[in-house]
This record gives C-alpha cells, sequence and structure tokens, in this order.
C-alpha cells in the first residue's frame, strides 16, 4: 500500500469515540459551510466525489477539499452556476497522547501503553461507495466540474473516484 499524507490518523480500529457531552475541550471543527452555490437551478448533472477505501478524513483536509472545489467552481464557472455540498460531517473526536519531544525525552517519559490521551480534532469516518462531495452544474461546466472534484481529491487522505449522473433524461452519463 502506498504511504499516503495524513497517514496517522486516516485508518481506523474501534469503535468511533462520539459523545461530545461527556468530552470536555473538544476543538471545534473547521469546516465553517456545507452547501454553496444555488440550490434552487436545474441543473443538467450531478458529479459525486465517492471514497473507495474506508478510512477517516479530518476536518482540515475536508475544509481544505471544499475551499479548493469551490475556488476553482466560482473562478470558472460563476459564482451562481453551480451547487457544492459536503456530505460527511466530522463526528468522530480523535485523541492524541502527547509525548516530550526533545532530545534525551526517552530518559525523562517512556509513555504508557494504550494511554487515552486528549481530543485534538474530529474526522469523519467514511466506507467504501461513500459520497464525500456533491457538485451539480450545467452542461457547459462538466469539465469544470471534474476538474475541481480532482483537485479536492487530492487534498483528501484517501483514494478517490468520480461518478457523474445525468439529471435529465437524454443526457449521456460519459459526456
Amino acid at each position: 500500500m502506498p504511504l499516503r499524507p495524513a497517514r496517522c490518523y486516516t485508518h481506523f480500529s474501534g469503535p468511533p469515540y462520539t459523545r461530545k457531552e461527556y468530552i470536555p475541550g473538544i476543538p471545534p471543527p473547521k469546516i465553517s459551510k456545507f452547501e454553496m452555490g444555488d440550490v434552487k437551478k436545474d441543473y443538467d448533472y450531478e458529479l459525486a466525489l465517492v471514497v473507495e477505501e474506508a478510512g477517516q478524513i479530518r476536518h482540515n483536509a475536508l475544509e481544505a477539499a471544499r475551499v479548493m472545489a469551490l475556488k476553482r467552481l466560482s473562478t470558472k464557472a460563476g459564482e451562481n452556476n453551480f451547487f457544492l455540498r459536503v456530505n460527511v460531517y466530522p463526528h468522530h473526536v480523535i485523541r492524541e497522547n502527547k509525548m516530550l519531544a526533545f532530545a534525551g525525552a526517552d530518559r525523562l517519559q517512556e509513555g504508557m501503553r494504550l494511554a487515552f490521551g486528549k481530543p485534538i480534532g474530529t474526522a469523519a469516518r467514511v466506507y467504501p461507495g461513500q459520497v464525500v462531495l456533491i457538485v451539480k452544474v450545467f452542461k457547459d461546466h462538466l469539465d469544470v466540474a471534474k476538474e475541481a472534484l480532482k483537485i479536492a481529491a487530492s487534498k483528501l487522505p484517501l483514494p478517490t473516484r468520480i461518478s457523474i449522473k445525468p439529471l435529465k433524461p437524454g443526457l449521456l452519463s460519459s459526456a
């Protein structure tokens, strides 16, 4: 398996840690908006960024993917000629057992096995076939939407594919 960025928190084992009412000090997710663009227009195509492996996507990776896709779509397709939605929410709280990290720290701190750790952020758990981002566009902007999702996929730690679905009868799905 090739090494990917953010591999420390990408794969998971055990149940999700989500009960926020019992967890003090969770940093808020960086992702600010989940729906952008114009939802009311009658678009021709729906493109989806689909995850191919199970894993976790951290909130800052989701925000980076959203920002890059939004920037590409708004500059190339126009401000209100698309609809972009982030389909996953980072519910799972990620913990880290902080260790001393300077020279000679091994003599001061050995650490504990299976230490619980403090919350450092949140992540969305995703499974194969799950949709992370959805973009709806007109036929003229199909290539721009593909490009935007390709850029967004480069910000995510898991392998993805882009699926295209025509929303109106008579349109070809391969386009």
